[in-house]
C-alpha cells in the first residue's frame, strides 16, 4: 500500500474544507489557493468524495463545498478509499478468498493480514475532526 497524491491532496483538501466552511460554502479554488493544488486536479477528487456523500456541493454565487455530515463521522478510511481504492498491502495474499497453492503454510499470511487489520482499524478510528488534534 502506498498513498498517492489522491489519497494526501484529498486529506489535506479535505482539512481545509473543514475548517474553513464554518461560514458557508468553500469555493474549491480557494481550497486550491491555500494548499497550494491544482484546481482542475481537486475537482476531480471532490467529483468521487461529492458521488460518495462526504462533501456536498452548493451553487450560487456563494456556492462551494461543504461538508455533507459532521467531520467527527468522517473518518480517514473512508477518504482514503473512496480517492485510493484497494488499500491492501498485498491484495493476492490478504483475500480471502485467495486460490494460492501455500495458503495454509504461508509465513507471510497471516502477517500481512494482521497488518492490514491494525492499518484499518487505524485508519477508521481516526476522524477528519481528529487532524487538527494531531
Amino acid at each position: 500500500m502506498k498513498l498517492s497524491t489522491r489519497g494526501r491532496y484529498g486529506l489535506m483538501a479535505m482539512h481545509h474544507l473543514m475548517i474553513s466552511s464554518t461560514d458557508g460554502p468553500v469555493p474549491l479554488k480557494n481550497i486550491a489557493k491555500a494548499e497550494n493544488l491544482s484546481e482542475a486536479y481537486l475537482e476531480q477528487l471532490f467529483s468521487a468524495l461529492r458521488k460518495e456523500e462526504l462533501i456536498k456541493s452548493v451553487r450560487g454565487p456563494q456556492g462551494g463545498y461543504i461538508l455533507a455530515k459532521p467531520a467527527e463521522d468522517i473518518t480517514i478510511g473512508e477518504i482514503l478509499r473512496v480517492l485510493e481504492g484497494d488499500m491492501s498491502l498485498y491484495k493476492h495474499c490478504t483475500e480471502l478468498n485467495n486460490e494460492c497453492s501455500r495458503i495454509e503454510e504461508c509465513p507471510t499470511r497471516d502477517v500481512l493480514t494482521k497488518l492490514q487489520l491494525k492499518i484499518d482499524k487505524v485508519m477508521d478510528s481516526m476522524s477528519l475532526a481528529d487532524m487538527s488534534n494531531i
